[in-house]
């Protein structure tokens, strides 16, 4: 059976599901992986899903042959929401078809379960085959650790080269390749129009101070202003990381990093105290510290919240998570996290990241070949038109038609410099360092000294 023709059932089977019974929030993810639940997405609509097509859904190449033995692959992913998770099986359910020797398993897993199962297994020495990975430092870890295997011989050459070599070289280190990027985009600011021009706003803030009146008219309109999962972490983080980025710049976050400087370093104080600010407003809704990015995404979704901070993947998350089944529609829009007034950082410089595959120590040739599949050009446009990824490979840019992820993909191209989260590119325990003393700025248990010193404590044990 033809991915197109899977994908043509499983549509149907959405439509009558929809006709037959009122949709439902999704059970909450980070996703994204971002599905963080970075990478939990939406079920298809007519307004923001496109329909496979004969040209960008294609059965896998001739060049991928049977090898003859049984061979098993075992794939883990993040992508928990309906027309992601189904375009992935029916990507794998193709590759089988024409490779009838080779067995997927795969196992899907909500975000933070999927880092709990996965640093389990990492202790026994045991990686399934494929993995979701979000590269930096945590990879790395593994990488060092012989966890991974080393595919530089396969990525060498014409699917290398298919890549752009910034993407791709998230899933490097020590001029070795450890997996590849499927997604690769930017955190910003995801607003109701609506709810904005109810408040009076009219265009979106280009600043700090009037991101921070802006929130102030919203709550006086009785709006919500900001969703926050806060009880997951990593949505938190990304204000305090993405101050320090407008604050500091490239040069605050090298010299921390280099150990010529230190996380205390006045960019990342400052950073605490504009937060800071930010809290003192109490724009967040009631319980944001016990709610997870499931809950975040629902109340923008429904039109209960006027904005989140997120990555690209966030319309497919809100639609996902709404109760229409079909989020904010045109109503959306997207804006970059505003400049701070005095800031060494760039306006456009991005803080985001993406989302990729690593490669298990003991994954089978069959494995690395499948995964080239996933991430060939054809491939890369379906799940560009679904409205799920900003996509990683040369040529599949042409699928991007979404006027918001236009302006994601339009605003990650003018940034002098990226950011990856700082949870991933520093070593897991200063990644974990920043989400627990952010989250304790948020629960008013930490000053903005205090967090600085808590992540340049862990710093100290990891980096000098």
């Amino acid at each position: 059976m033809t991915i197109k023709r899977m994908l043509q059932i499983v549509g149907v089977l959405v439509v009558i599901t929809m006709v037959a019974v009122a949709c439902c929030p999704a059970k909450p993810t980070e996703e994204t992986m971002a599905e963080p639940t970075k990478e939990t997405m939406a079920e298809p609509t007519k307004e923001t899903m496109a329909e496979p097509t004969e040209e960008t859904m294609v059965e896998p190449t001739e060049e991928m042959q049977p090898s003859g033995e049984q061979v098993t692959i075992e794939w883990w992913h993040i992508s928990t929401a309906e027309n992601h998770r189904d375009a992935w099986q029916a990507m794998a359910d193709a590759y089988v078809a024409d490779h009838p020797n080779v067995t997927i398993n795969i196992t899907v897993l909500e975000n933070e379960a999927f880092k709990s199962k996965l640093t389990t297994v990492m202790q026994s020495g045991e990686p399934p085959d494929l993995f979701q990975s979000w590269g930096g430092g945590v990879m790395n870890e593994y990488a060092k650790a012989g966890l991974l295997r080393d595919i530089t011989p396969e990525i060498t050459g014409e699917w290398g080269d298919s890549f752009g070599a910034g993407p791709l070289g998230v899933y490097a280190y020590d001029g070795k390749q450890y997996g590849v990027p499927w997604d690769m985009g930017m955190v910003g600011f995801w607003y109701n129009k609506d709810l904005f021009a109810q408040a009076g706003i009219d265009a979106p803030p280009a600043t700090w101070s009037e991101f921070l009146t802006d929130v102030q008219a919203l709550k006086d309109a009785g709006i919500t202003p900001i969703a926050l999962g806060e009880g997951e972490k990593w949505p938190g983080h990304f204000y305090w990381v993405y101050l320090a980025v407008r604050i500091g710049g490239k040069p605050a976050f090298d010299a921390a990093y280099s150990r010529s400087g230190g996380f205390t370093d006045d960019p990342f104080v400052q950073a605490g105290v504009e937060l800071q600010k930010l809290i003192d407003l109490e724009p967040f809704q009631e319980g944001f510290l016990g709610q997870g990015y499931g809950d975040q995404a629902a109340l923008v979704g429904n039109g209960q919240a006027a904005m989140e901070l997120m990555g690209q993947w966030a319309p497919a998350v809100e639609i996902s998570n709404s109760e229409s089944g079909e989020g904010l529609g045109d109503a959306l829009g997207f804006f970059p996290f505003p400049a701070v007034e005095g800031g060494a950082g760039g306006a456009f410089d991005a803080m985001g990241g993406g989302n990729g595959i690593a490669v298990g120590k003991d994954a089978p040739d069959e494995a690395v070949d499948f995964l080239r599949f996933l991430t060939n050009v054809d491939n890369q446009k379906t799940l560009t038109e679904m409205g799920i990824i900003i996509p990683v490979v040369k040529g599949a840019e042409v699928a991007i038609t979404d006027p918001n992820m236009v302006m994601v993909y339009e605003n990650l191209a003018k940034a002098d410099y990226f950011q990856l989260y700082y949870d991933q590119y520093l070593p897991p325990s200063v990644g974990e360092a920043v989400n627990d003393s952010v989250q304790e700025l948020y629960a008013g248990t930490m000053d903005p000294e205090d967090v600085a010193q808590a992540v340049e404590d862990a710093a100290s044990l990891e980096l000098d």
